[in-house]
């Protein structure tokens, strides 16, 4: 099984965004980010034979929770 990560490029290239900028926003690595490049950060699902929505999921930050509130 192979990860791929084209919907992330797809998106970052409809916001006007490189990888640089996603890595500075996100605080990932340099060496994370590469890994990205490669398909190669996601082996957990390639160990489970499963997708990546199996082992993830979003949850709103505490400081965007209580602005719902």
């Amino acid at each position: 099984m192979r990860i791929s990560y084209n919907p992330l490029w797809k998106m970052l290239i409809d916001r006007g965004m490189n990888k640089k900028e996603l890595r500075e926003l996100s605080g990932i690595s340099t060496a994370s980010m590469a890994k990205l490049g490669k398909g190669d950060n996601l082996r957990i699902c390639t160990a489970l034979n499963c997708q990546i929505s199996d082992i993830l999921e979003t949850l709103p930050d505490e400081e965007t929770k209580n602005n719902e509130d």
